[in-house]
């Protein structure tokens, strides 16, 4: 405890800072009387300057379809605000001031050629105002402006997107813009882009006087000059394509003697062939690999061909699932017992899933259902003229609860088993997508070996003796 109040007597001692005071007087002094509406001039009938420069961070996307150029960019405006001045000594030595934008007049600079939602992409920061009533604003945003994308030359392709800023209400002879630094924009945190190379950002000052008013309205254009990058489409686009153009030229340097003409094209047919084929399993295989038991049901020949045959060929298996020819034959051999067992049950058992012997249970006697299967030699008279005891009426009662209970059992077995065959019948497509992109998989590696080999052995001059 010591050392801790020895530190706060020292602080205790310290001269204290008479900054805020004075900055708080400053400002109820400066914003007492301001209005934000007020053109800040000394004289009406003289323009405002405010000197307009943007800073280039990236280039986040390039969107050809919809001709959209989307930056983050800083914008840099300064201008002078004639009733924003003070004498530092008169207030502690304060020089400058952060104030909210909204508190002060500010320029009204839009970006004309805008394709964002909200128009303005602007972030809204402080203004930094010195005491000569010199006023720092620099907003940072991201800006999505319409750009008319050429892709006549791709991908040797240049392109040069605008953007064009100016006052959206003050005319030329109210508010003048004026290029910051005349060389264009600040490039030097720019962030490299991997697909577009940045060649310069020039801007330039225009006057123009539109349809709509007879004054003439000053605005501040940047041009971004951007390059494709060429390498990317270089080695992926236009060397196979070069590559397969000059194997189709080798075909008029053979000799017409030779007769490997027609067999070089041949060639080239087979492999556009293979390549399209490739692409057709390809999608069956997709197909294959997300069908639901919902949806789809497997036919039979499918599960013969692709869960038993071809994997047992292929030497593929599933965990747990060893595919041999025995156990081939010994699967197709209780599928036919199944099925002979489900065609010798009655219908009823069928229908409910259950054996033949459960028809047979001899209902309590004189109960309700037990008029249902009366046999030929009933006698009807005894049935119906023997009275009911209380004994027999609470069987009867047993027996409906033992049945109701059975039915609910055979409901919940009958939903486990039904989403086990779905859970089972999902696994049995995936495993037959796996099976047919094996299967392609040696035929298309079998079909490129021996056209290749085919076609070398046929030439001539390859192989030399």
């Amino acid at each position: 405890m010591a050392p801790m109040l020895a530190a706060l007597a020292i602080l205790a001692l310290l001269p204290v800072s008479e900054q805020g005071p004075h900055e708080k007087r400053l400002l109820n002094a400066l914003l007492a009387s301001y209005n934000t509406l007020e053109r800040p001039v000394a004289n009406e009938s003289e323009p405002l300057e405010v000197k307009f420069g943007l800073t280039l961070q990236q280039i986040i996307d390039v969107d050809e379809k919809n001709q959209i150029l989307t930056t983050n960019v800083w914008l840099n405006l300064e201008w002078n605000d004639y009733n924003l001045r003070w004498n530092d000594s008169d207030y502690g030595g304060v020089k400058d001031l952060r104030i909210t934008p909204n508190k002060l007049w500010k320029p009204d600079v839009l970006m004309y050629n805008s394709a964002d939602e909200g128009f303005d992409g602007t972030y809204q920061t402080n203004v930094v105002v010195r005491n000569n009533g010199s006023c720092l604003y620099v907003p940072p945003g991201i800006f999505k402006s319409t750009c008319k994308i050429d892709i006549t030359w791709f991908p040797f392709d240049d392109q040069h997107c605008d953007m064009k800023f100016g006052s959206w209400t003050y005319d030329g002879n109210q508010l003048d813009l004026v290029l910051k630094d005349e060389s264009g924009g600040d490039l030097s945190d720019f962030i490299t882009n991997g697909e577009w190379y940045l060649i310069g950002m020039p801007g330039k000052k225009n006057t123009i006087t539109y349809a709509c008013c007879p004054e003439p309205y000053v605005d501040v254009t940047f041009t971004i000059m951007i390059r494709r990058r060429t390498l990317y489409y270089f080695f992926n686009l236009i060397v196979p394509c070069v590559l397969i153009s000059s194997m189709a030229l080798l075909g008029f340097t053979l000799p017409p003697d030779s007769g490997e003409k027609l067999t070089l094209g041949t060639y080239f047919n087979c492999i556009m062939f293979m390549v399209a084929s490739s692409v057709v399993l390809t999608v069956v295989v997709l197909n294959y690999h997300h069908r639901t038991a919902d949806i789809h049901e497997m036919p039979q020949w499918i599960k013969t061909v692709f869960l038993q045959w071809l994997p047992w060929i292929l030497r593929m298996s599933r965990p747990g699932k060893k595919i041999t020819r025995k156990t081939i034959m010994m699967t197709n051999r209780m599928r036919e017992l199944e099925l002979k067992e489900r065609s010798s049950k009655s219908l009823l058992a069928n229908v409910l899933d259950i054996d033949d012997d459960f028809r047979h249970v001899p209902p309590p006697p004189n109960s309700t259902a037990s008029t249902g299967n009366l046999g030929p030699g009933t006698d009807f008279r005894r049935s119906f003229v023997r009275p009911s005891t209380m004994e027999d009426v609470g069987l009867g009662g047993h027996h409906r609860e033992l049945h109701l209970i059975l039915r609910e059992l055979q409901f919940i077995t009958a939903r486990m088993k039904k989403a086990d065959e779905e859970a089972e019948l999902i696994s049995d497509w995936k495993f037959a997508a796996m099976v047919v992109d094996r299967f392609c998989l040696f035929v298309f590696t079998m079909f490129t070996i021996i056209a290749t080999v085919a076609v070398l052995l046929s030439a001539p001059h390859i192989i030399v003796q």
